[in-house]
């Protein structure tokens, strides 16, 4: 069975042959949004999901501004990790704050 990335519906084997077919033959038709919805009638995919395919592609390859898929992905990963830093910097503090108060008792409970 063809690999499919979770939480995406069309295998990547797909993707890659639907945005090929309109690189390859985007010249035989009079633009290329009208080569995507003929190769995505074609494949019977969405014509809007290949678009996307097909712009992304563009990114990645440098011929469209834009993050490239890579970029993409660690740009989320950073984001997890600062989310992540920012709720333990949240539990130190209240952490801090509590062992404050215990250790002085000059401090309000």
């Amino acid at each position: 069975m063809p690999s499919v990335p979770k939480g995406q519906r069309h295998p990547v084997e797909l993707r890659e042959r639907a945005t090929r077919m309109v690189f390859e033959h985007q010249d035989e038709y009079p633009s290329q949004w009208k080569a995507i919805c003929s190769i995505a009638e074609k494949l019977d995919v969405n014509r809007e999901t290949l678009r996307v395919w097909v712009r992304r592609a563009e990114t990645d390859a440098g011929q469209r501004p834009g993050l490239t898929t890579d970029e993409r992905v660690k740009l989320r990963e950073l984001e997890r990790e600062n989310k992540e830093l920012r709720r333990a910097n949240e539990i130190l503090k209240a952490a801090s704050a509590f062992f404050a108060r215990e250790l002085d008792p000059r401090l309000p409970k």
